[in-house]
C-alpha cells in the first residue's frame, strides 16, 4: 500500500494530475453570493437587516468539481444544460474563464439555468454567516431529444479523455437513460467512471468509483451506520449490491471509509481543520479523487489525497478550489 506521506509519490502525483484528462456530466448551477452587514434586528420579524455590501457569482454544483480539476491544471470538458438566459451565458463565462471546455454544454430555451442564492452576513469575527439561501431551480428531466443530442457531444468527447465524472446533483440531467449511455461509452472506450451520487445509488451500478455521504448509504441499506464495525459491514453489503470497483463512503468530521473489489476496508479520519464552511467539500474530494485514480495512483493514497484537499477547501467561504502549488505546500512538498 502506497502511503501519501512519501514525498516523491506526493510530488509525482500532484504533477501527473496535470496529465489527465476528465469529462465531468452533471447539473450545474449558478452560485450567487449576496454580502450585506447586519445593522440592526427587524421589527417585522426576528431576523437581521442586511445592509448590501457586494454580490459575487460562483459556478456551482457539478461545475464545482470542473473547476477544481482545471485548477489543478487537468483538461477539463463540461456536459451539462443551462437555460437560453443571462444566467446561463454567465455560467459559461466563469467556465470558460477558469479554463473549463463546455463542449458538451447544451442550451435549453424551456429550462432556466438554476441560480442559487446565499445571503451572508458579514462581521468582525473570523467567519461569516450564511443567513437563508433562495433556489431557482427545474427539477424535471431533460427531455428525449436533449439526452439523445447530449449522448452524440458525450460520444464524441469521450474519446479524448481518461476519465468520466457524474456529479449528479439530483436536477434533472442524469436520467437512467443518460446514466446507461454513459456507462456504455466508457465501456466501450476503457475509460474510468467515477460518481457522486448524492442518494441514488442503484443508478450507478457497475461504476469505477461511487462515492455517497453516511446519510445517503444508511437510507440505501435501511438501516443506522455509526459504529465502525457498521461501517465495515455497510461497505460490503454496498460492494455486493452496487459493484462498483471502489465504494466510498465520507462521514464528514469522522473522515470516509473504503473498500474495493481488491481494496481491504479501510477508514481514513479527516484532517483536523477549522471550517469555514463546509460547502463544495466533496466536490473538491471526487474532482481530486478521479484524477488520482486517473493518474493510477492507489485507491488509498487517492483517498489520502482527496482527503487532504477537501480539508484546504473548507478553511474558505463557499466553494472554492486547490492549487497544486497549496496541496503540495500543505503535505510539505513544494512544486
Amino acid at each position: 500500500m502506497t502511503s501519501l506521506q512519501e514525498k516523491p509519490v506526493v510530488f509525482d502525483t500532484i504533477a501527473a494530475l496535470a496529465q489527465q484528462r476528465v469529462l465531468v456530466i452533471g447539473d450545474v448551477f449558478l452560485d450567487e453570493y449576496v454580502f450585506g452587514h447586519a445593522t440592526r434586528l427587524s421589527r417585522e420579524a426576528p431576523i437581521p437587516v442586511l445592509e448590501f455590501d457586494r454580490r459575487s457569482y460562483i459556478p456551482g454544483g457539478a461545475a464545482n468539481p470542473a473547476n477544481n480539476i482545471a485548477a489543478l491544471g487537468a483538461r477539463t470538458l463540461l456536459g451539462s444544460v443551462v437555460g437560453a438566459d443571462p444566467e446561463g451565458q454567465q455560467l459559461l463565462e466563469l467556465l470558460r474563464a477558469a479554463g473549463v471546455q463546455p463542449d458538451c454544454v447544451l442550451t435549453d430555451s424551456a429550462r432556466p439555468t438554476t441560480v442559487k442564492t446565499r445571503i451572508i452576513s458579514e462581521s468582525s469575527l473570523r467567519f461569516s454567516q450564511q443567513l437563508a439561501r433562495i433556489d431557482r431551480i427545474d427539477r424535471q428531466p431533460i427531455g428525449t431529444d436533449r439526452v439523445a443530442t447530449l449522448v452524440e457531444q458525450i460520444t464524441t468527447c469521450i474519446q479524448s479523455v481518461d476519465a468520466v465524472l457524474c456529479s449528479d446533483y439530483l436536477s434533472g440531467l442524469l436520467s437512467p437513460p443518460l446514466v446507461r449511455e454513459i456507462q456504455r461509452l466508457c465501456g466501450d472506450h476503457g475509460v474510468l467512471l467515477t460518481v457522486d451520487a448524492q442518494g441514488e445509488l442503484s443508478k450507478y451500478t457497475g461504476a469505477g468509483l461511487l462515492r455517497c455521504n453516511n446519510d445517503e448509504a444508511a437510507s440505501y441499506l435501511g438501516r443506522a451506520i455509526t459504529t465502525e464495525d457498521q461501517y465495515r459491514r455497510a461497505l460490503a453489503d454496498l460492494l455486493d449490491m452496487l459493484a462498483p470497483e471502489l465504494m466510498i463512503v465520507t462521514r464528514g468530521r469522522d473522515g470516509l471509509s473504503l473498500q474495493g473489489r481488491t481494496q481491504p476496508y479501510i477508514h481514513l479520519p479527516a484532517h483536523r481543520v477549522e471550517a469555514a464552511d463546509t460547502t463544495g467539500a466533496g466536490d473538491t474530494f471526487i474532482a481530486v479523487m478521479t484524477l488520482a485514480l486517473a493518474a493510477k495512483l492507489d485507491a488509498v493514497a487517492a483517498a489520502q489525497l482527496a482527503n487532504y484537499a477537501a480539508g484546504l477547501v473548507v478553511r474558505r467561504m463557499g466553494n472554492a478550489v486547490v492549487m497544486p502549488q497549496e496541496l503540495a505546500a500543505g503535505l510539505d512538498c513544494p512544486i
